[in-house]
């Protein structure tokens, strides 16, 4: 391939029926979705069938991006596009987390010391509600505390016998999601000085970090399922660890496949030093989960 440069005009994309196909695909796999939460027959297929369309679409329309770049079409202003874009794009995954973290905070501040009558009363006052009444009439017996072991009805939801330990696997995982954010700092830096070994040694030991992470948080949740009773039906505990823990384990196996791919690519010789920003672009986004998991075993393992 011949060194790529970016030439000063203004470049714009012919019209693409993908965002079309995409929006099929991305209504059907949440319609579909909806029909499994309420039991629909046809709820499975129509997941199904969207997450191909939604699976064929990026597979189309990336490809005809990746064609692109590599004709040399791309401007410096479609380039300051892509980044804008992405950039939009993780603020948009941080308010999605945002939301679940403040329901931990909010059940962890204000509603388990609401039935509990704790003694925090910061949070009684702004809720400007009787904590002790509460109490009283509903779960006299229930003990506010978190990690919540015990729930306010036994009886409806059983809770865990017992958590995660936080300087076990928790520990060992932020450990190496952290060398995973040098190593692909260290496959830019090869990148940049062309240094090819390096991009692909630093690409690799990444995705292989991410792998084990993927591999120890599945033996997590076995051991959480099978020898601790902490399920998604073991109270408010269980529901919020394993939604903050699989969201984030999903934006992980979604960052395995995109380093994996600009892998390949940095084996076809795609990328040069000067220009690069799809592997920019996923490089963020690896460092983003990074981050995320640092609050995750901050405020749910730890805390």
């Amino acid at each position: 391939m011949k060194k790529h440069q970016l030439v000063k005009y203004y470049y714009i994309a012919e019209p693409s029926f993908w965002p079309i196909v995409g929006s099929i695909g991305l209504f059907c796999t949440v319609l579909g979705f909806v029909q499994i939460l309420h039991g629909g027959s046809f709820g499975p297929y129509l997941t199904g069938f969207g997450v191909l369309i939604l699976l064929t679409t990026m597979f189309g329309w990336f490809g005809h991006v990746i064609h692109e770049s590599l004709q040399g079409l791309h401007s410096p202003q479609m380039d300051r596009t892509y980044r804008w874009a992405m950039l939009w794009f993780i603020v948009s995954e941080v308010a999605l987390f945002t939301i679940f973290f403040f329901a931990l905070f909010y059940t962890r501040l204000f509603t388990i010391p609401e039935l509990g009558a704790a003694p925090f009363e910061f949070a009684r006052d702004l809720l400007m509600t009787k904590g002790p009444a509460t109490h009283q009439y509903l779960w006299p017996h229930f003990q506010a505390e978190w990690p919540l072991l015990t729930n306010p009805d036994p009886a409806l939801f059983v809770g865990p016998k017992a958590v995660i330990e936080t300087w076990g696997i928790p520990a060992l995982n932020t450990l190496i999601l952290l060398t995973s954010a040098v190593t692909v700092t260290w496959a830019h830096w090869g990148l940049k000085k062309d240094n090819r070994k390096q991009l692909v040694i630093g690409l690799i030991a990444t995705i292989l970090l991410g792998l084990i992470f993927e591999g120890f948080q599945a033996h997590e949740y076995i051991e959480a399922y099978t020898e601790l009773g902490l399920t998604l039906h073991s109270g408010i505990y269980g529901t919020t660890f394993f939604t903050l823990t699989g969201l984030h384990a999903m934006h992980v196996s979604i960052g395995i496949i995109m380093l994996f791919i600009i892998l390949l690519r940095c084996l076809k010789g795609h990328f040069q030093p000067e220009h690069h920003f799809a592997f920019e672009a996923v490089s963020w986004y690896w460092h983003f989960v990074d981050v995320v998991w640092l609050f995750l075993f901050v405020f749910v393992y730890w805390l």
